[in-house]
């Protein structure tokens, strides 16, 4: 099935297959983690039990989806050493510092202090648990900085130098993190991560207001993801613009695919909403477009010139049917989430919002919009970037490992089997424990740690000692 495809190809999808279902789990944790800090916080302040069983049941669902994203994230890093060594051997200079900036600052933080946030209430008191639980959401965050930092740099490369054998190489760590993208590609990132987490959680207080109105954490839960819908999707809209304007300087091919812009306008460009891309005739069918609108967005004025991908040569230029479609995906969630907030608040200064049956029932269906959202803007930013790994001075075709076409047809045989049984496996018992009830006593993951096989709890070892005889 796989076999007329290249090497190149076959690496390329392996790569998307597994990123696609790593970056799902980070983009839940990152805003779990932060709603765990602030459900810990308000427990702490306010003693309201509605807090602590929140608290205690999105914790087990944090860890399973935790572990989840820290399997599939490893296999990545092998592919950089069997698919794309090239591609490792010219960056990791680089690139290589900032991955390991990342683990021993933000994954090590995270692993460190996990165990505590899980099992240590009762063992180190309310206020280490609570240092505990921020450090958690603290790492998270510092996880993704890092990890965006090296992504932003291969999209806006900058403080590098090449060497004689073709490596980059650092000239100053400062423009190299801080690369004219990073900002705005950690904001936008961010606010997707908190967006993403707080329609799961609204989704599953739907769920359980749907079937229980008067169920206290249903809607507690249900009230603080409206709140976030309400705050953070107009601040999403807000920095996903200025990321645009940001990606026009930088990346311009990457917009003019995003816009479907074959052609480029002398005098305003329009705002393209729907169309099928002709890679062949370089033009957009059955167009439904509003006159000069792109120009005002992306220029802020309505006559404002927009090049084309006619000054790009076509062996520069990106897949324009991916990347216009998956922006436009990106897009209609986010107005959508935009929606749900504005609804919510109408029906909150009612005083319905718990009321609000098909509001619930909306908020249920977009439970999963923020995953589709994300990878949506990830295939946007990736596909877009082609062809180049590092952006204008790295073409993929030279990043590639000498390997051959069936061996790595085989690997990704393998890894979507493995990744469907897996994660198919452990994404049914989240869902599963999110269609218990908050306050439901066994949810199925332990409250404490296994023990490990031969260690003698210490009560049974002291009751041992005080034996007669011992």
């Amino acid at each position: 099935m796989l076999d007329g495809f290249s090497a190149e190809t076959l690496a390329r999808v392996q790569f998307a297959f597994t990123v696609s279902f790593h970056i799902i789990f980070p983009a839940f944790s990152i805003g779990l983690a932060s709603y765990l800090a602030v459900l810990n916080a308000l427990w702490l302040k306010t003693r309201d039990e509605t807090y602590l069983k929140l608290f205690t049941y999105w914790k087990k669902i944090f860890a399973v989806a935790f572990g989840m994203g820290v399997v599939s994230g490893i296999v990545m890093s092998y592919q950089f050493g069997t698919n794309w060594s090239v591609f490792s051997d010219k960056t990791g200079p680089i690139l290589g510092p900032l991955m390991a900036y990342e683990v021993l600052s933000a994954f090590f933080l995270e692993a460190g202090f996990l165990g505590i946030m899980l099992f240590g209430r009762e063992r180190v008191g309310d206020k280490l648990h609570m240092f505990a639980t921020a450090m958690v959401a603290f790492g998270t965050l510092m996880s993704a900085t890092w990890i965006l930092s090296v992504n932003s740099w291969m999209q806006t490369p900058a403080g590098y130098a090449v060497n004689d054998v073709g490596q980059f190489i650092p000239e100053n760590w400062w423009e190299i993190v801080f690369n004219p993208s990073f900002p705005y590609r950690l904001v936008h990132m961010t606010l997707a991560a908190y967006l993403t987490t707080a329609f799961v959680v609204g989704a599953v207080g739907a769920l359980h207001l749907l079937r229980d109105r008067s169920d206290k954490e249903a809607r507690r839960m249900f009230s603080m993801a409206m709140w976030m819908a309400v705050v953070v999707a107009p601040i999403q809209i807000v920095a996903g613009d200025l990321h645009g304007l940001n990606t026009l300087e930088y990346q311009p091919a990457k917009v003019m695919a995003m816009e479907g812009h074959y052609d480029s306008y002398p005098d305003g460009a329009p705002l393209i909403l729907f169309g099928i891309p002709n890679a062949e005739e370089k033009r957009i069918d059955y167009a439904i477009e509003i006159p000069k609108l792109s120009s005002l967005i992306l220029k802020h004025d309505l006559n404002a010139p927009l090049d084309g991908l006619d000054t790009i040569p076509d062996e520069d230029e990106p897949p324009v049917g991916i990347v216009f479609w998956s922006f436009r995906i990106m897009i209609a969630i986010g107005m959508g989430m935009l929606v749900i907030g504005a609804w919510s608040l109408w029906r909150r200064v009612r005083g319905k919002l718990y009321e609000d049956k098909w509001l619930q029932r909306a908020v249920l269906l977009m439970g999963p919009s923020g995953f589709v959202a994300v990878l949506a803007g990830w295939i946007t930013t990736e596909v877009g970037r082609q062809p180049f790994t590092v952006y204008g001075v790295m073409r993929t075709s030279e990043s590639l490992a000498p390997v051959a076409a069936p061996a790595v047809a085989a690997s990704l045989t393998a890894f979507i089997i493995v990744y469907f049984f897996v994660f198919g496996a452990g994404t049914f018992y989240i869902l599963r424990m999110m269609n218990m009830r908050a306050d439901t006593k066994k949810l199925g993951l332990r409250d404490g740690p296994i023990r490990t096989a031969g260690i003698t709890p210490a009560q049974q070892c002291n009751d041992l000692q005080t034996q007669p005889g011992q």
